[in-house]
């Protein structure tokens, strides 16, 4: 049986019909064709698949397409501007050198998005503790925990 669903993704209005077992990341992925969210585990312990549902972070291979019937979703392909200038994020990984492979990438500039709007003044445990559910076999963290510290300063210098 197939469920009608609609939803606002990076600003569009988008639908589809989906099995009641079909998880948003499936939707975005296979049915959307925004493969910048990726699929790590499965099993929610990655964080590779973070998305923005009305603004908060959440892992979308533990979250079904029909529960995100009505809601507002942003991707990773959300972040650069239409003319490819880069996030504020995006731009201060490039600069702190804090990507690796990337696979792991989308996720955490998810996290970081949502957790830098709740704590524009943060800690570097808050960071930490904050990127603790994205795995990334690649770095030991300290460039993204850089990345983080600058955008923050930066933003903060400017107010």
């Amino acid at each position: 049986m197939l469920h009608e669903i609609t939803m606002t993704v990076n600003g569009k209005a988008v639908k589809g019909s989906v099995e009641a077992r079909t998880l948003l990341v499936q939707f975005i992925r296979e049915h959307l064709k925004l493969t910048g969210t990726h699929v790590g585990c499965d099993t929610t312990q990655c964080g590779c698949c973070v998305v923005h549902v009305d603004g908060n972070a959440v892992k979308s291979c533990t979250m079904l397409a029909v529960q995100a019937n009505g809601h507002d979703i942003r991707t990773v392909e959300s972040l650069a501007s239409a003319d490819g200038t880069l996030h504020q994020i995006q731009a201060a990984f490039k600069e702190a050198h804090a990507l690796q492979c990337g696979f792991c990438t989308p996720g955490i500039l998810m996290t970081l998005c949502a957790f830098l709007r709740d704590h524009p003044k943060p800690t570097e445990p808050g960071i930490r503790e904050a990127l603790s559910a994205n795995l990334c076999r690649c770095t030991g963290y300290q460039h993204i925990v850089n990345a983080v510290t600058n955008v923050s300063r930066e933003r903060n210098s400017r107010s």
